[in-house]
C-alpha cells in the first residue's frame, strides 16, 4: 500500500505536544438537496487545514465505531459534555475513527445523535451531526501522520484502527494530547480507558483557557 507523501511520521514515535498536526485530506459525505432520492448525497474533501486552521479543537480518537468502549462511553461522553467543552473556549470537537463516512454516519445515527441537515458552518455539514463532528479518516491517513496507527489483528481480528487518544488542536499544532498508556501497543491485549476521555480533557481546558 502506497503512503502519500508527507503523511507517514519519520519515525516511529507518536505525535508530541508542539508538533504540527498531518497536512491530510478527509473524505465526507455532505447532504446536497439537489440529488433526488433516498441518499441526497455527494463527496467532499475536506482538509486538515480546513478544520483546524484559526481554531482550537478537541479531537478524540477511537478504534472503531460500533464497538463497546466507543460506544458505550467514550462518544456518548464527549456528546453529553459537548457544550461545557465549548464554553472553555473551544471551536468545535470531533470525534476521529479509521472508518469511512458511511459508517460513521450510519454509527452516529444509531448513537442517537442529533443531525444537522441545514446549517453549512462546519466543513463537514449539512449531513453531520449538530454536536460532536464525526471525522471519517477511512484511509488512516491522519492516524499515520499522528503516530496513532495499530493492529489488533491476532487479538480482535482488526486491521489497521488508531489507538485511543484525545488531543487540543490549536491553529493546527498539537497543544495536549493524552495517549492511553502513554504509548501505542500493537495487538495490546486490553483496551485502556484512562485519560482520553471527556472529564479529563474538561478538567485541562478549565485549568488552560483559550488564549486571547
Amino acid at each position: 500500500m502506497s503512503i502519500p507523501a508527507g503523511i507517514m511520521r519519520k519515525s516511529a514515535l507518536s505525535a508530541k505536544e508542539g508538533d504540527k498536526v498531518p497536512d491530510v485530506v478527509f473524505k465526507a459525505r455532505v447532504r446536497d438537496e439537489t440529488i433526488v432520492g433516498p441518499n441526497p448525497f455527494k463527496w467532499k474533501d475536506v482538509t486538515s487545514s480546513d478544520l483546524f486552521n484559526g481554531k482550537r479543537v478537541v479531537v478524540f480518537a477511537l478504534p472503531g465505531a460500533f464497538t463497546p468502549t466507543c460506544s458505550s462511553t467514550h462518544l456518548p461522553g464527549y456528546e453529553s459534555k459537548y457544550d461545557e467543552l465549548k464554553q472553555c473556549g473551544v471551536d468545535e470537537v470531533y470525534c476521529l475513527s479509521v472508518n469511512d463516512a458511511f459508517v460513521m454516519r450510519q454509527w452516529g445515527i444509531h448513537q442517537g445523535l442529533e443531525k444537522e441537515d441545514k446549517d453549512t458552518s462546519n466543513p463537514l455539514n449539512p449531513g453531520n451531526f449538530k454536536r460532536v463532528k464525526l471525522l471519517p479518516d477511512g484511509s488512516a491517513h491522519f492516524t499515520r501522520g499522528m503516530g496513532m496507527g495499530c493492529v489488533w489483528d491476532t487479538e480482535r481480528g482488526f486491521g489497521e484502527r488508531s489507538w485511543r487518544y484525545s488531543a487540543v488542536i490549536d491553529n493546527g499544532v498539537v497543544e495536549k494530547l493524552f495517549i492511553e498508556g502513554g504509548k501505542v501497543v500493537q495487538n495490546f491485549g486490553a483496551d485502556p480507558f484512562e485519560v482520553s476521555d471527556a472529564d479529563t480533557m474538561l478538567n485541562y481546558l478549565k485549568s488552560h483557557p483559550k488564549k486571547n
